[in-house]
């Protein structure tokens, strides 16, 4: 069995992983994702009983229970670049032997949770929807580093999008929710595909001073549309999530607090009410 090296696998002094800083014992096979680190509070405030607090950087970790459920939360800043380290350190602490540096023969596969804000770019999903995400569209180059397995399926309608959508630098990806979550916690939300930028001003769409170069990306992402199936929303992690689970075997869910309306220039007046009532539902549901 092939030994990890020392520069792929980075374990601290103590055991716990280079970038999480949390040991394998510290994470529950239910997690919650969250961007902004100061969300992790507003998650765990609502266990009975918090085991586990650490951080470092912007990744912020609590562990605990919620009834006889225990639950990771755990921030992971914003993009898929966080994403790349987040969801390859989850998967080393469940699926690696920290000892002999080998995967275990015996995988265990995660329920990933995001719960994190977003953008409509449809008329019909206004302010203050919770949204949950049936596929994760990559306009990011996160993937074109990784092995993709996808369903013909998804394989379809991404080659589809990319036709839609204007040339853009890296080749968009796509990858479907977890059908078990979908129907688990979202069995009563409005879905949609999620674009995933890998910025937050010109990829998606944003001008202020510097001049962007893909104009025509907004319009075109609000208007594709092929059997039913439409871009709803942007936002900066759902794809990668979806993506690399789908890569390392783990469930994975996006749920969006929609916050802005971008075709009506729109923000939400009560974003911390929206986002409180999205984090409850899915605690409820988990």
């Amino acid at each position: 069995m092939k030994t990890i090296s020392e520069a792929d696998l980075i374990i601290n002094p103590d055991g716990s992983i280079y970038h999480l800083n949390i040991l394998p014992q510290d994470v529950a096979d239910t997690i919650i994702t969250v961007g902004d680190p100061d969300r992790v509070d507003e998650v765990s405030k609502h266990f009975d009983k918090i085991e586990i607090k650490k951080g470092k950087r912007e990744f912020k970790t609590h562990t605990g229970f919620l009834g006889d459920k225990r639950i990771t939360v755990i921030s992971t800043g914003i993009g898929t670049d966080n994403i790349d380290i987040v969801l390859n350190e989850l998967d080393a602490l469940v699926n690696l032997d920290f000892t002999t540096r080998t995967v275990k023969n015996e995988l265990k596969s995660l329920n990933i949770i995001r719960v994190g804000t977003s953008g409509s770019i449809r008329e019909d999903i206004g302010v203050g929807t919770i949204l949950a995400s049936s596929h994760g569209l990559g306009l990011d180059a996160l993937m074109n580093y990784y092995v993709q397995d996808v369903t013909i399926e998804d394989k379809y309608l991404a080659q589809a999008i990319t036709q839609h959508l204007p040339k853009l630098n890296s080749q968009p990806y796509l990858t479907s929710a977890s059908k078990k979550l979908l129907k688990k916690i979202a069995f009563d939300m409005p879905r949609g595909i999620t674009a995933t930028a890998p910025g937050f001003y010109a990829p998606q769409g944003r001008q202020v001073r510097a001049k962007i170069a893909q104009p025509l990306l907004l319009e075109k992402l609000s208007t594709f549309e092929l059997h039913n199936q439409k871009i709803t929303n942007l936002e900066m992690e759902t794809a990668g999530i979806y993506a690399l689970a789908n890569a390392l075997g783990h469930q994975a869910l996006s749920i969006n607090a929609i916050l802005a309306h971008r075709l009506k220039f729109q923000f939400a007046k009560n974003p911390e009410k929206i986002v409180a009532d999205m984090i409850v539902k899915v605690l409820e549901r988990v």
